[in-house]
């Protein structure tokens, strides 16, 4: 909210960098600005346009696993407050196609069809390079069932639905059974459908279908008329089983009870990353605690090759897990297969018990490894900068932030694993340097 408000900086949201040149003190950085078909000036946030809009999409800051509509805020606290049309989505930017609902009903007058995007050229004297990174995707690891086993989510997915603003507010179900409920307006709508169909032969021979069909299998009625009759009934009936069925399920429905996390998914690997990614340790004690609190007889269980507490206080809140009856379980596991209900079932071995032992639960979240994203290569390429062999940022081992470029400084996980504390103290550190670069070639030395 700072940032936003600030007088001194200027912030390009929905942006990317195109083309970098100069050198320390006089960069020329040219950005090109996405439309978002939203005058960001005049959109006050209300949400009146999404409200109305009649189209729906994926919500991909909900990993996926709820909707949004064409017009969406990314997420709620996201600067600067505005709206943003996706066209491949909206209706009014479809060949043939009409609707300007969002339009209509925004009363600041903040929907802008025709915008354009920006080429925007800026002169800057220090560039500060905080790309992020990407998770490592865990279907590249088969025999974990992540995208074919419904109970397998990731930790990023878990903190969602640990969320009281997330796709199931708070509230920890099995995607098996969300995906149960999410069916029944469909089967519904097959249901009504159906039996109108049904309607129109049972109207003229004032008999109910259930009758009907007696008859018709007794070879008291024959004809076409009949035939398509009993054809019709015949489809209608699995879809109205499968209706009840649903609607049993979900009555049923439970919050996760018995739970299990996987750790090092893609990670400390030979096969995809060699590193440890620093904080998935401490991630997924810290989810299994907040789990505990949303259920404190649920079982819970951590798989890990071993637990890397390094930072200030992080063992002690290792300890606390571990006597708030979280089980950690020194093992690496092998598979996850799953039930006939789709209860995912562990195959590990117990290194301290030394057995082959196998474990069914409800949910099962993988820490999957923290990898440098796409931006990475792009900016290295672009600004003419090294790379670490893991593709990460290189930069000095004093001062840490510079990268091989002068004026270039890269904090955070674009360097490489780190917490979000870490991060924190790095971004300060940069923009020191940054200010440093900025004072001119002497001050830059001397801080060397």
């Amino acid at each position: 909210m700072e940032v936003g408000r600030h007088p001194r900086i200027r912030l390009l949201a929905y942006s990317e960098v195109e083309k970098v040149t100069g050198d320390v003190g006089n960069f020329q950085v040219t950005v090109r600005k996405k439309p978002r078909y939203v005058n960001e000036s005049k959109c006050t946030g209300c949400g009146s346009c999404a409200e109305k809009c009649p189209t729906s999409t994926v919500d991909a800051y909900n990993m996926g696993m709820a909707k949004s509509k064409a017009i969406y805020k990314y997420f709620p606290q996201g600067i600067p407050s505005a709206y943003t049309i996706d066209a491949a989505k909206c209706r009014n930017f479809q060949e043939g196609k009409k609707c300007g609902v969002c339009a209509k009903v925004c009363q600041a007058g903040a929907i802008d069809y025709k915008q354009e995007e920006q080429i925007i050229n800026i002169e800057v004297g220090a560039i500060i390079l905080a790309t992020g990174y990407e998770l490592f995707d865990a279907r590249r690891i088969p025999e974990y069932g992540y995208g074919r086993l419904p109970n397998v989510v990731t930790a990023m997915e878990f903190e969602r639905f640990l969320s009281a603003s997330g796709p199931t507010h708070g509230h920890v179900y099995r995607p098996s059974d969300l995906s149960v409920k999410e069916s029944l307006p469909e089967l519904e709508k097959a249901v009504q459908k159906g039996l109108r169909e049904l309607e129109k032969f049972e109207k003229p021979s004032e008999m109910s279908s259930a009758e009907f069909i007696k008859k018709y299998d007794g070879g008291e009625l024959t004809g076409e008329q009949y035939d398509n009759w009993a054809k019709a009934y015949k489809l209608f009936v699995p879809v109205m089983e499968k209706l009840e069925g649903a609607s049993q399920k979900v009555e049923s429905i439970e919050t996760v009870h018995r739970l299990a996390f996987i750790q090092c998914v893609g990670s400390r690997d030979m096969r995809y990353n060699k590193y440890c990614s620093g904080f998935c340790c401490m991630h997924s004690i810290k989810e299994a605690l907040i789990a505990r609190e949303h259920d404190p007889t649920a079982e819970i269980y951590i798989f890990a090759m071993d637990i890397r507490a390094v930072g200030k206080g992080f063992e002690e809140y290792h300890n606390r897990a571990a006597n708030a009856g979280i089980t950690f379980v020194r093992s690496r596991v092998a598979e996850v297969s799953e039930k006939a209900d789709h209860s995912p079932v562990l195959l590990f071995e117990d290194t301290k018990s030394r057995e082959v032992r196998s474990l069914e639960v409800d949910l099962v979240v993988l820490a999957t490894a923290c990898e440098p994203g796409p931006a990475a290569l792009k900016f290295s390429k672009m600004l003419g900068i090294s790379l670490t062999d893991f593709g990460f940022y290189q930069t000095r081992t004093i001062p840490a932030l510079d990268t091989s470029r002068p004026g270039v400084f890269a904090c955070g996980c674009a360097q490489g694993p780190m917490d979000i504390p870490e991060s924190v103290a790095q971004a300060s550190s940069a923009a020191a340097r940054a200010a440093q670069a900025l004072a001119g070639p002497e001050a830059t030395r001397l801080a060397s």
